[in-house]
């Protein structure tokens, strides 16, 4: 095993779920990815952090008045075209983290796209500004981050069995496949992503981090393509594992 620090790792959300998730996935992907990292050990050579160390997460809501505390400027043009959403934001956020001394050794920018289809774009053109002093890792959750935590749902008794058979009857669909069609912003509503959850995992938090650490990545990947968490799982395996000498497993 090498010797080295733990890395620092910024995560960039809003609410504590979205945090746990976020961290969660990246987990697996780095222990499943770096031969020389396992459950066991991981949290000797990675730390999660929001502006400060002590800090479990920089919140979105916190950016326009920080930014503006510390004059931090993002225009909201790209090569003479609007941005799309958020992208000023993610920006300062990124130059924010930047200044830090010392700065993080990479970040995550997590989000829940809320119908608005264009917000991962808004954070490439933020990743893409300018040179980063660290690498940064885009996972945004359509509609809402437990259409992630779906995907890994695997019934283990008669009795979730039945709990998920109901939902896909009411629904018409496999909420773990299809997600994406969980587009309610209503909460309760039939097509709610959060109310699916709950119906199939009680409100139990252990519950809901087993959906994550439990089924294959291939699994996670295939029934979450359509709702951003094939495509942050990639980028954590692309941009971050290489930070810990990325060997891939055979």
């Amino acid at each position: 095993m090498p010797e080295q620090a733990a890395y620092a790792i910024a995560v960039v959300c809003e609410a504590d779920a979205d945090r746990r998730t976020a961290c969660a996935l990246c987990d697996r992907v780095l222990c499943e990815n770096v031969d020389w990292i396992d459950e066991e050990s991981i949290e000797l050579f990675r730390g999660y952090h929001g502006e400060h160390r002590q800090d479990s997460r920089l919140k979105w809501t916190r950016m326009k008045a920080m930014a503006k505390e510390r004059h931090v400027v993002a225009h909201g043009f790209s090569r003479g075209e609007p941005r799309a959403p958020d992208a000023a934001m993610a920006e300062q956020a990124l130059k924010l983290l930047a200044t830090l001394d010392p700065p993080p050794d990479a970040v995550i920018l997590v989000r829940d796209a809320d119908k608005l289809s264009r917000r991962r774009e808004g954070f490439e053109q933020a990743r893409d500004a300018q040179p980063w002093r660290f690498p940064v890792v885009i996972g945004v959750a359509d509609t809402k981050r437990e259409c992630w935590i779906l995907a890994g749902f695997e019934p283990r008794d008669d009795a979730e069995r039945a709990l998920l058979e109901r939902e896909r009857k009411e629904l018409g669909f496999d909420p773990r496949s299809e997600a994406e069609q969980l587009t309610a912003s209503e909460d309760g509503a039939k097509r709610d992503a959060k109310r699916v959850l709950n119906a199939l995992t009680g409100g139990d938090q252990e519950r809901e981090e087993a959906c994550m650490k439990e089924p294959p990545l291939a699994v996670l990947k295939q029934r979450g393509a359509a709702t951003g968490l094939m495509d942050y799982l990639d980028e954590i395996e692309a941009r971050l594992a290489p930070l810990f000498g990325h060997i891939a497993r055979r």
